[in-house]
C-alpha cells in the first residue's frame, strides 16, 4: 500500500483555521507570516484593543499570553503533522482536535511597544503524550517582549 503524505494539506487547513475560524484568534488579528514543518511564526498588529497599560500604550499582558499560547500549540501540531505524515487525514485530524494546553508560563521582559508583534516556537520535547514547546515574543525592532515555555498534550 502507497502512503500519501498529507503535510502540506494539513497545514493549509491549520492556518485556515487559526487565522480564519477562530473567533478570538480573529479579535486578536492573529496571522501566520511563516507555516511550514521547520518554522511557525505568527504575527499580530498593534490597535487599540489591544493596548493594557492605556497610559504607556502597551499590549496587553493577556495578549502577549494568549499569542505565545496559540503559537506552542500550532509548533506542537506541526509536530504532529512531521511525524504522522504518512498516516490518513482522519486518524491525524483527530489527533490534531485534541492537542490543548496543559499548562503555560511566561516571562514578561519589556514592555510591549511596537507596530507589530511576531512570535515563533520551538520544540524543546515531545513525546508520546505531551509536547513541551518554547516560543518568544519579538516587536518590529527585534526586541524579545516575552517568551513562554507551554506544555501541550499531543496523544
Amino acid at each position: 500500500m502507497v502512503k500519501t503524505d498529507h503535510s502540506q494539506e494539513m497545514l493549509a487547513l491549520l492556518k485556515e483555521l487559526f487565522e480564519e475560524r477562530i473567533p478570538f484568534n480573529k479579535v486578536l488579528g492573529i496571522r501566520f507570516r511563516s507555516l511550514d514543518l521547520e518554522q511557525v511564526c505568527l504575527e499580530i498588529r498593534m490597535k487599540e484593543e489591544l493596548i493594557g497599560n492605556f497610559a504607556k500604550g502597551v499590549l496587553h499582558g493577556g495578549v502577549i499570553s494568549a499569542i505565545l499560547d496559540v503559537t506552542g500549540g500550532v509548533v506542537a501540531m506541526v509536530d504532529l503533522i512531521q511525524r504522522m505524515k504518512e498516516h490518513s487525514i482522519e486518524e491525524l485530524s483527530k489527533k490534531l482536535i485534541n492537542v490543548g494546553t496543559i499548562d503555560l508560563r511566561v516571562d514578561y521582559l519589556r514592555p510591549g511597544k511596537g507596530a507589530y508583534f511576531s512570535a515563533t516556537g520551538v520544540t524543546m520535547r515531545t513525546g508520546h503524550k505531551v509536547a513541551v514547546i518554547r516560543s518568544e515574543l519579538h516587536n518590529d525592532q527585534g526586541l524579545l517582549i516575552a517568551a513562554g515555555t507551554g506544555t501541550y498534550i499531543v496523544g
